[in-house]
């Protein structure tokens, strides 16, 4: 049985499985984002069609008259990065690659957020003296 006080709960076998299941998530994650990708529309999403709602557009998607939220639309401080508007910079018809680094730097970066909590919770615990098991019961 397994205490639940000063204890981490750890049975044989379970980071192995735990480590399946990241493997696994990452690896759907990496073929939606890589494959499926190439898959989606070239028109705009619901929220561009309704931001251009009363304006003209000419054959390079510019807006040549009317009035629509669209005009009034800035650009963003990010536009010009590495993987702006769903691509790499400088690569035609990269929205798979920008997916699957995307993918990686998003996983890295959660990796190296819950790495650092560990060892601070390691570093911590450390510091503790362990209590033995059941010691806080006696009355």
């Amino acid at each position: 049985m397994y205490a639940l006080r000063g204890r981490r709960l750890d049975p044989a076998g379970a980071g192995t499985s735990s480590r399946r299941f990241v493997l696994a998530g990452l690896g759907v994650a990496a073929v939606l984002a890589g494959g499926v990708s190439y898959l989606a529309s070239s028109s705009p999403d619901g929220l561009d069609a309704t931001t251009l709602d009363g304006c003209t557009l000419n054959e390079a998607g510019e807006i040549i008259a009317g009035n629509c939220i669209a005009q009034r639309a800035g650009g963003h401080e990010l536009g010009g990065s590495l993987l702006a508007d769903y691509a790499v910079k400088g690569l035609k018809d990269s929205t798979g690659l920008a997916g699957l680094l995307g993918v990686v730097l998003t996983f890295a970066l959660g990796l190296g957020v819950f790495w650092l909590v560990r060892r601070r919770r390691a570093a911590a615990g450390a510091q503790r003296p362990v209590e033995p098991v059941g010691a806080g019961d006696r009355g």
